[in-house]
């Protein structure tokens, strides 16, 4: 018999140790994120950041432009057929 209870309190012991080792690695890492910021990544110095140059504001400049030009051709030939 004192060797199941011999075993059980291993068991016991081993899984305090196990607590208290999970529960001071999440104590001593933090949060690992900034107020207002956002979690940092494990590949964050790996990172290929592109920043894009600035564009037009209005996205659809150049169909904007076409539909107006095409406008401005209809309308020169229906005053050339209106003559």
């Amino acid at each position: 018999m004192k060797n199941k209870s011999q075993q059980g309190q291993l068991k016991v012991a081993c899984c305090g140790i196990a607590l208290f080792t999970a529960t001071a690695f999440s104590v001593m890492t933090g949060c690992q994120t900034t107020i207002g910021g956002t979690p940092a990544s494990p590949s964050q110095h790996r990172d290929n950041i592109k920043i894009f140059p600035k564009g037009p504001e209005f996205k659809l400049q150049k169909e904007a432009e076409a539909l107006r030009d095409k406008q401005e051709v209809e309308e020169i030939d229906d005053t050339k057929s209106a003559k």
